[in-house]
């Protein structure tokens, strides 16, 4: 069984390219900030793992409007490995996650770690969440059914 579950913060915003032909396809990539847990060294051991993340269809498309850097998210997927030559004859090799599932990990209010919420992003776009009481969030005005990702 392929299946890993993942928790940590963006590194940066997601980069989505679209596919060409007839029904372009939304491909978001972008990577988390996973914690580890443990014991902390002597304090020059890494804490956290950078895992590359990739998005298809209508996940790509919420991981571009709803998804900023510093903000904690959920995700679970399939661990895919591959590799390519580069320009100088080197062979690469990549793991990415391919996403099945994504959400909000924290409400809007609880913070991005680094000051860059959902709350400074561009007006062009509506606010992921707001949080109710009871720890259920507001879905924006303008958000489709098939937007969600817990459909």
């Amino acid at each position: 069984m392929n299946r890993t579950i993942l928790m940590g913060r963006l590194t940066r915003d997601p980069e989505v390219k679209y596919s060409q032909g007839e029904k372009p396809m939304a491909i978001a990539r972008y990577s988390l900030a996973v914690d580890r847990r443990g014991r902390k060294g002597d304090g020059n051991e890494q804490t956290a793992d950078f895992i590359n993340i990739v998005a298809f269809g209508k996940a790509g498309e919420f991981a571009e409007k709803y998804f900023r850097q510093g903000m904690r998210v959920l995700v679970s997927g399939r661990i895919q490995t591959g590799s390519y030559t580069n320009k100088d004859g080197q062979k690469i090799y990549t793991t990415d996650i391919i996403v099945d599932d994504q959400e909000f990990a924290d409400s809007k209010n609880a913070g991005g770690g680094n000051g860059n919420s959902a709350g400074n992003q561009a007006t062009s776009r509506p606010a992921p969440t707001s949080a109710i009481g009871d720890g259920f969030m507001n879905i924006p005005d303008g958000v489709e059914d098939d937007e969600l990702p817990f459909n």
